[in-house]
């Protein structure tokens, strides 16, 4: 594949790349609300299948052309089950039995197999003894930011859960280099989004049903207020916003560098706690935060070769 990407981000992809940590940090906190009423399948063809609706509607208004290609609805559905139907299912099966800040810890580990997975998959995207730095660090600084949080290896569904999220971050590291090919269409972001939730939504809603049953909307059985408003902000801004914003970032700057995020997610979910819900900055958060900008810089590279 030939190089063309920006393997150091500009202003504007760093602003989109915060911006889609804030939008997944939420995800973790919705994920808790709709788990304490509906199944983890359910939860996800729920989030894929109305992030498409969301999507498509929005390309209709844009006068955006739907694809008929049966090639690029192949690669909508390969990009669907890696980026979509795997990780989300393994990570909302994986927070029934562990936190979410586990959680959010076992998933920081995305970059570094994004960046083992693009050094032997890309060209223009090999492995670097500064890039492997940067994602220790960054790592590092995870762990320091919100600590380790008490692993239960009582159980084997806990085991399980956690190598249930590992798998999730490795699944998340071969979808952005698969994803690289889009660029090459010249597809609008908003389409490639509304493909690949599609994609995910024709594969997992029979498997769904199958598996969880129908779903009950009313009465006393069903889901309540709450957690149909987690639903919906789960799949309109965690999943059809973030992922036109992650396909923007992916055709600009790479599959490495779009991965990155997952260092920000734990720093805009505290952030946002401080902002909005008055809880306190401890000394281990800001130093934390300060060892992932470490590691951020050391993976863009441009200041740590000036020196």
């Amino acid at each position: 594949m030939a190089s063309s990407i920006q393997r150091t981000m500009g202003a504007r992809e760093w602003l989109m790349l915060i911006t889609l940590s804030v939008l997944w940090g939420g995800s973790f906190f919705f994920v808790e609300v709709a788990v304490t009423a509906l199944p983890p399948l359910t939860i996800v063809a729920l989030r894929v299948g109305l992030a498409a609706i969301t999507l498509w509607a929005i390309a209709m208004a844009m006068g955006l052309k739907f694809p008929t290609n049966l090639g690029l609805w192949a690669a909508f559905l390969t990009m669907g089950l890696l980026n979509n139907i795997i990780p989300f299912s393994l990570i909302v099966w994986g927070q029934t039995h562990i936190s979410s800040g586990l959680a959010s810890v076992l998933n920081a580990t995305t970059p570094l197999f994004g960046v083992l997975v693009a050094g032997l998959l890309l060209a223009d995207e090999r492995i670097s003894g500064l890039k492997l730095i940067g994602v220790a660090i960054g790592f590092s600084g995870v762990l320091v930011m919100i600590g380790m949080p008490t692993v239960d290896i009582a159980t084997q569904a806990s085991v399980l859960a956690q190598m249930a999220i590992l798998v999730a971050a490795l699944s998340y590291a071969f979808a952005s280099v698969f994803g690289r090919r889009f660029k090459a269409t010249g597809l609008n972001p908003i389409i490639i989004a509304a493909g690949q939730v599609t994609g995910s939504t024709v594969i997992l809603a029979p498997v769904a049903m199958l598996v969880d049953g129908p779903l009950v909307i009313f009465g006393p059985l069903g889901p309540s207020y709450l957690v149909w408003m987690s639903i919906l902000a789960l799949a309109i801004f965690s999943t059809a916003l973030a992922y036109v914003l992650y396909f923007k970032i992916l055709s600009s700057s790479g599959a490495t560098n779009i991965l990155l995020v997952t260092l920000l997610v734990p720093v805009s979910a505290i952030l946002l706690g401080t902002l909005l819900l008055s809880e306190t900055l401890g000394w281990n958060q800001m130093v934390g935060m300060g060892l992932i900008a470490c590691g951020l810089s050391a993976i863009d590279g441009r200041l740590w070769k000036r020196k």
